[in-house]
């Protein structure tokens, strides 16, 4: 039998006259014509646009926006000067508390369509105060001639960087430090990295900054090869590296041909490997790919919410798996509670252990290693009482979810950065309800979305 041909109600080329209804999970404006699904990137909710369909497959296409004839009453105007170029944020035109309703839907929708799971009515997000220059991590393209050096995060939907000398969303010292090695690459005619033909030298910028100590790491991803001895000459003189609170920098090594940003070698060019970071009255020390929160403030929000919920878990075992540098696992330690962190990232485990040591905490193991082999190992070896999981986007393997469902800890305790994969684990965590569940805006102006889940055994009748 012949397959029946879809129905698609345009084609690409089309010029049309749209109402934004509702926003996408990705943060786009989404519209119908005749049926059919619409994504307007850049699209708000009441905006009446003009556009051009540029893509269209059997169940939606997506529409070039060249005309706003009528505005969103919930647009204000965004101080990025290339916001609507730049694909760091998508929200710097939306209102704080509208980019918060959209997070709370998101998460309902997500949770009820792929989970099977109805929420309550209300849903409790933390504000972020911070709601501009909060970012303590800055990953940056490097492209463009070695005379002109374009740095930044990539376009929307694209691998050219948008270029600009300032960004709303990162600490300034974090600007000004891209902005002095953007000076110091131009001035030396420093190579830049090119994609297509895998030559040139530099490919990247990573720059961790620390409100509470001020300290400032600094890592320039290369490819294989060394800088010339002049531009090192500049780059370590010691009063530029004070004003600016460098503590180190490193030389981080990556041939690799894909999109991945950090290569598996780093070379200390000056200073440290780490700088310390601090919240509340612990020190944390981090090295240029560890995972740590990137608002602080709505850290210690995220920290205080997990501590309420283990309080009154004195002498029994928490374990911390996916733990990074060991955050959510030193925290917890630091008051009184016996903790196991598991983390595969074995430089992320010598941060912990470091803070550790700093910090006078001797009740937390740490174990490296991935999680699907050491979830089982200490969920044989003892009682846990709560697991704590805060997994990568792509969220828990099905391995450690059985081991959890098999374990049946008291508390499981799920972190998440992406709705999607957080609903398809609640899932299949059977046995298990939803107890509570809060959102923490870590990441304002942006379509990005924390959600923290406290999760107990169903009720037995």
């Amino acid at each position: 039998m012949a397959k029946r041909k879809l129905n698609i109600p345009v084609k690409n080329g089309d010029r049309l006259e749209l109402d934004v209804e509702t926003l996408a999970s990705s943060g786009d404006g989404l519209c119908r014509h005749s049926g059919y699904t619409l994504f307007t990137p850049g699209g708000l909710p009441g905006d009446r646009i003009r556009g051009k369909v540029i893509k269209t497959t059997p169940r939606f296409g997506v529409v070039d926006v060249f005309e706003r004839m009528q505005l969103s009453k919930d647009r204000v105007d965004p101080p990025c000067p290339v916001f609507y170029k730049c694909g760091g944020c998508k929200f710097q035109d939306l209102s704080y508390e509208k980019q918060l309703e959209f997070k709370i839907q998101v998460v309902r929708d997500s949770i009820n369509r792929i989970g099977g799971i109805e929420l309550p009515k209300k849903i409790e997000a933390f504000a972020a105060e911070q709601q501009y220059h909060y970012r303590n991590k800055g990953s940056f393209a490097v492209q463009g001639k070695t005379s002109d050096p374009k740095i930044g995060f990539y376009s929307e939907g694209s691998h050219n960087v948008a270029d600009s000398a300032v960004c709303g969303i990162l600490l300034e010292p974090i600007n000004k430090t891209k902005e002095w090695l953007r000076y110091l690459l131009k001035k030396n005619q420093i190579s830049i990295y090119h994609e297509e033909h895998h030559r040139g030298l530099v490919r990247g910028l990573v720059i961790r900054h620390s409100e509470s100590t001020g300290e400032t790491l600094v890592g320039l991803v290369t490819n294989e090869g060394r800088f010339p001895r002049s531009f090192l000459a500049e780059l370590t003189k010691e009063n530029e590296l004070k004003k600016l609170g460098i503590v180190g920098l490193i030389q981080n090594i990556n041939p690799q041909t894909t999109n991945v940003i950090l290569g598996n070698k780093n070379k200390i060019l000056w200073g440290k490997k780490r700088l310390t970071d601090k919240l509340a009255n612990l020190s944390f020390h981090l090295s240029l790919g560890s995972f740590f929160q990137i608002h602080s403030a709505q850290t210690l929000t995220l920290y205080n919410l997990i501590h309420n919920w283990v309080e009154n878990t004195q002498e029994k075992t928490i374990v911390d798996a996916y733990s990074g540098s060991g955050g959510i696992a030193l925290w917890l330690a630091a008051k009184g509670k016996n903790v196991v962190a598991i983390e595969q990232f074995e430089p992320a485990m010598e941060d912990a252990r470091l803070s550790a040591t700093t910090n006078g905490i001797n009740n937390c193991q740490f174990l490296t290693g991935n999680a699907e082999k050491l979830v089982p190992r200490v969920a044989s070896e003892e009682k846990v009482h709560t697991f704590i999981i805060d997994p990568p986007r792509k969220g828990c393997s099905e391995s450690v979810l059985k081991t959890l469902i098999k374990s049946k800890p008291e508390q499981i305790i799920y972190i998440s950065c992406n709705p999607s994969t957080l609903a398809r684990d609640l899932e299949r965590l059977e046995g298990y309800h939803i107890h509570d569940l809060r959102i923490v805006d870590m990441f304002p102006q942006t379509q990005h979305i924390e959600t923290a889940v406290l999760l107990r055994p169903n009720p037995t009748h």
